[in-house]
């Protein structure tokens, strides 16, 4: 719990001198540089004491972090951007656990064509900050720092209309998936391949700690100002997998969808919603149902995973 604690506080002592210059009047006229960003601090407490209505108490905290560097000079075009999320909860009777857990790097290096259209490659890094657990059970761990982490390395064509949104497709991309904990990659977690292990149950061979994939990509963002004071950055990645070796697989599309609205009420409260909606046919999820008391397992499978964010908070941005 201290190391969660930790991570949180690391996190957001982040100077805010890094985080938001997205007025082009802010930018030197000599530099080919324009970056900006977010910062976002959301707290939120339930107290009830002898309430008739019922319900429980609770605590909430989660800070969220947005930055962006582009730089354009002639037919050259990069785009970078880390996005940073971590928050934890806590409700009466229960121990602190977290509820959103994110690192995210893009790298997009490109020169002109023609047009509004780049020859273009792509780096893209996932992973999280600490460990997950099967909660309500805090002993079983379900994922960690590289546990997993994703590499996407990408060649393709991207197309830039504007300076508010893209649209990148690549034929030749490769993914790796990185399981760094080997208890996790001997279940074969996250779609690696399991351990193997005699009649006895003795492991003669470990789980592979990585997946590698190649495959057809496309990743389109919008990011933009919408109307006084309320900022949109939405983008959705999909990944066909050509070198599953299960046909029925490849038609299984990998798909990442995040959206961050912000809204500021004035120099540094602001509102944020978050939302982020994952479907990977390589990771199972569970089905529970309660038997005789009990919650139990039932079934595993891939299923599509929603998350949503909504607070108001210290936020900033110039």
């Amino acid at each position: 719990m201290r190391k969660k604690i930790l991570l949180l506080i690391v996190f957001m002592s982040i100077p805010a001198s890094f985080i938001f210059a997205q007025d082009s009047t802010a930018i030197k006229k000599d530099t080919a540089w324009k970056s900006g960003g977010f910062l976002s601090l959301n707290i939120n407490q339930v107290s009830l004491n002898n309430w008739a209505a019922g319900g429980e108490s609770s605590f909430s905290l989660a800070g969220l972090f947005n930055y962006f560097a582009n730089y354009r000079l002639e037919g050259a075009s990069w785009d970078n951007s880390l996005d940073l999320g971590y928050g934890v909860i806590k409700a009466d009777g229960d121990p602190m656990h977290k509820n959103e857990d994110k690192i995210e790097l893009n790298s997009k290096y490109g020169q002109l064509a023609q047009g509004s259209f780049f020859y273009s490659g792509l780096l893209n890094f996932r992973t999280q900050f600490a460990a997950g657990y099967n909660y309500p059970n805090d002993s079983v761990e379900v994922s960690n720092f590289t546990a997993p982490a994703y590499i996407t390395l990408a060649l393709g064509m991207d197309y830039k209309p504007n300076a508010t949104f893209s649209l990148f497709l690549s034929p030749a991309t490769g993914r790796i998936t990185i399981v760094a904990n080997q208890i996790l990659a001997d279940s074969g977690a996250f779609g690696v391949d399991k351990a193997e292990f005699d009649a006895a149950g003795n492991k003669i061979k470990n789980g592979k700690n990585t997946r590698i994939e190649f495959g057809a990509y496309l990743a389109a963002k919008y990011q933009n100002t919408i109307m006084e004071n309320v900022d949109l950055l939405t983008k959705i990645t999909l990944f066909d997998n050509y070198t599953d070796k299960i046909a029925s697989n490849r038609l299984n599309v990998d798909v990442n969808w995040d959206f961050l609205l912000t809204m500021k009420v004035n120099k540094y409260i602001s509102a944020s919603i978050f939302a982020n909606a994952i479907y990977d046919h390589d990771i199972d999820i569970p089905t529970y149902e309660t038997i005789n008391g009990v919650k139990t397992e039932v079934s595993k499978g891939p299923k599509t995973q929603f998350k949503e964010l909504i607070g108001i908070g210290f936020g900033y941005r110039f």
